[in-house]
C-alpha cells in the first residue's frame, strides 16, 4: 500500500498532471501556502481503485441497509401486534356480545315457558277448587227425601286434591274418598 503513494508530497505522480509553475509578482511564502492548501485536499481524497478500500464500502453500505431492514421489520412486528391485539378485543367484544343476547333470549323462553307452565296449572286448579266448592255447597248437610244427608270436606295439597264425601242413607253410611294428582311438572 506505501509502494502507491509518492514518498513526497511535491512529487507529481503518473496520474497527476504536471503543473506549470509561473512567475508571478507573488513571494514565495504565498506559493507555499497555496501548495499547502492543495495539498491536504488532495491526500483527504479516496483512492477508488484500491480493492480493499471497496470491499470496505460494500460491507459497510451492507451494514447500514441490513440495519434499515431490521429497524423496517421491528416496525412492521409492532404494527402486527397491535393489530393482533386490537382484533383480540374486537373479537372477545363480538363474543361477549353474541353470548349476553343468547343468555337474554334463553332466560326470556325459559321465564315464559314457566309461566306458561304456571298458568295452566293454576287455570286447573281454580276448576277443580270450584267443582268442589259446587259439589261441597250442594251436598253438604243437603237432606234427601229418605231423610239422609250428605257431607263432605276437601283438602289441597302440593300435587293432590284430596275429596272425601260422606253419604247417609237409611240403609247406612257410604264414605266415598277420591284423590285427584295435579300435575305438576318437576
Amino acid at each position: 500500500m506505501e509502494e502507491d503513494q509518492p514518498e513526497q508530497i511535491n512529487e507529481q505522480t503518473e496520474d497527476e498532471p504536471q503543473q506549470k509553475e509561473e512567475p508571478t509578482g507573488l513571494s514565495s511564502e504565498s506559493l507555499t501556502s497555496e501548495k499547502k492548501v492543495e495539498t491536504p485536499g488532495n491526500q483527504h481524497k479516496p483512492s477508488t481503485s484500491n480493492p480493499e478500500v471497496i470491499k470496505i464500502q460494500a460491507w459497510w453500505r451492507g451494514t447500514l441497509v441490513r440495519r434499515t431492514l431490521l429497524h423496517a421489520v421491528i416496525r412492521a412486528l409492532i404494527i402486527q401486534r397491535w393489530w393482533k391485539q386490537i382484533l383480540t378485543k374486537l373479537m372477545e367484544k363480538r363474543r361477549r356480545a353474541a353470548l349476553e343476547t343468547f343468555t337474554r333470549k334463553e332466560w326470556a323462553a325459559v321465564k315464559l315457558q314457566s309461566w306458561v307452565r304456571m298458568w295452566r296449572i293454576r287455570r286447573r286448579y281454580c276448576r277443580l277448587l270450584n267443582a268442589a266448592r259446587i259439589i261441597q255447597a250442594y251436598w253438604r248437610c243437603h237432606t234427601c227425601a229418605s231423610r239422609g244427608f250428605i257431607k263432605g270436606h276437601y283438602r289441597v295439597t302440593a300435587n293432590q286434591l284430596h275429596l272425601e264425601l260422606e253419604i247417609l242413607l237409611g240403609s247406612g253410611p257410604c264414605i266415598v274418598s277420591e284423590c285427584i294428582p295435579l300435575p305438576i311438572k318437576q
